[in-house]
């Protein structure tokens, strides 16, 4: 090893821990704020009762970050990664921001004028999670597994994160005037807040670190050109000198079909999860002694698995890499349709609440599974294309689910 391989290797762990932190918050920061509006989903069927807003909402949401997600992969070679996720920090920030203003303008009542400005800035958490979510994940791709793996884990996160304030917030304010809007607008505060953290993370913390830096410009060398504001912002000059390196890179259509089971793995993983969550769990489940408790703990059992399983592939042993086995694991999970449905029909509330908590296992553990075995094997500009491909299945497979879920309220009289 010469005495460059060696500096290579030290700079390559250097602030590996730091850039693991940093992951997990930019993934909470992903999410948070689309997780509390799913979460705060009983303030808002208390406004527009009519509306199913548990439904309407994720349904606006899903047609913008597919479509946007969709625009961005297709150019992705062209898009400069650190003005990508910059915008949609900042659009998630300014969006999360006007949903307070917009309560406190209207003094939180319902109809339909405010129903749809929620919907309008519903549909730009849409555009903003495709700019982030894709960005972040092609970023990632050509760095660490780790790094990948803490991104996702943060995005669970953001779930646990939203679920339990939500907890908090009914216990501390339920028995208050106006308790169930004084804990929505908390709610959006805090995810403001975050929201603004991120800014400041990716913009000044994050491409500062030794480690990125390192696979930045390794990323660059290989002929990447969606990395060259984040080296600049680093303080390091080097560029892509070579553009017949770029036109040496497989196609998105060579890396769909080379990549296709990992694909469909997503797709498939996230059809099944918001086929059910979280609309089927506020208006399919029924009244159990929980009462107005009982959709806020489903959620939260979901979050909190979907976040512990986010961790168990970090155990070598426990990491499913086969890819015959992540498919046959992937089709498995469509048994839940018909447990759901018989338990909603004739369980009690133990065993939904034991069968949410293994949706949300199994889909927190498969995600990170696919998407840390995926871009291996490939060079930087083609493992930031992969990942980009993997999100618009992933984001496609969630927009599908989210159609689909509707399905569980026909001839129920909900319409």
């Amino acid at each position: 090893m010469t005495i460059a391989d060696e500096s290579g290797v030290a700079v390559k762990h250097e602030g590996k821990y730091k850039a693991m932190f940093v992951c997990w918050i930019l993934g909470l920061g992903s999410l948070v704020s689309w997780n509390s509006m799913l979460t705060i989903g009983d303030y808002y069927y208390a406004l527009f009762p009519h509306y199913h807003p548990s439904r309407v909402l994720t349904l606006v949401y899903q047609p913008f970050a597919v479509g946007t997600m969709a625009i961005l992969a297709y150019n992705e070679a062209k898009i400069d990664t650190r003005k990508r996720n910059l915008f949609g920090f900042a659009l998630f920030f300014t969006s999360t921001f006007l949903l307070i203003v917009v309560d406190l303008v209207t003094n939180g009542k319902g109809g339909v004028g405010p129903y749809i400005g929620i919907c309008v800035l519903v549909a730009a958490f849409g555009v903003a999670d495709a700019h982030v979510q894709g960005g972040m994940v092609g970023d990632l791709s050509f760095m660490l597994p780790e790094f990948m793996q803490s991104f996702f884990a943060g995005l669970a996160a953001a779930g646990v994160l939203t679920s339990g304030l939500r907890l908090v917030t009914k216990a501390a304010f339920d028995k208050t005037d106006h308790g169930l809007r004084k804990g929505t607008l908390l709610f959006l505060a805090i995810s403001t807040f975050f929201e603004f953290l991120c800014i400041l993370l990716y913009a000044f913390v994050f491409p500062k670190l030794p480690i990125v830096k390192y696979f930045r410009k390794k990323a660059a060398s290989e002929g990447s050109k969606t990395v060259a504001a984040d080296l600049a912002a680093a303080g390091e000059t080097q560029g892509v000198e070579d553009d017949s390196k770029l036109s040496e890179r497989l196609s998105n259509k060579q890396l769909i079909l080379q990549n296709i089971d990992y694909a469909l793995d997503l797709f498939l993983i996230y059809v099944l999860t918001l086929s059910i969550f979280p609309g089927f769990l506020y208006e399919n489940t029924g009244t159990h002694k929980l009462g107005s408790w009982y959709p806020l703990v489903l959620i939260a059992m979901y979050n909190l698995l979907d976040f512990i399983a986010r961790y168990i592939p970090l155990v070598k042993c426990l990491k499913l890499e086969s890819r015959k086995g992540l498919l046959i694991a992937v089709l498995s999970r469509f048994l839940f349709i018909p447990a759901f449905y018989f338990t909603a029909k004739y369980g009690d509330q133990g065993w939904m609440i034991m069968l949410i908590s293994l949706l949300g296992l199994t889909n927190g553990y498969l995600t990170v599974c696919v998407l840390t075995a995926a871009p291996k094997g490939y060079k930087g500009p083609e493992q930031n294309a992969l990942g980009n491909i993997l999100v618009v299945f992933l984001l496609g497979g969630i927009f599908s689910g989210v159609a689909l879920d509707w399905l569980w309220i026909i001839g129920n009289g909900s319409f």
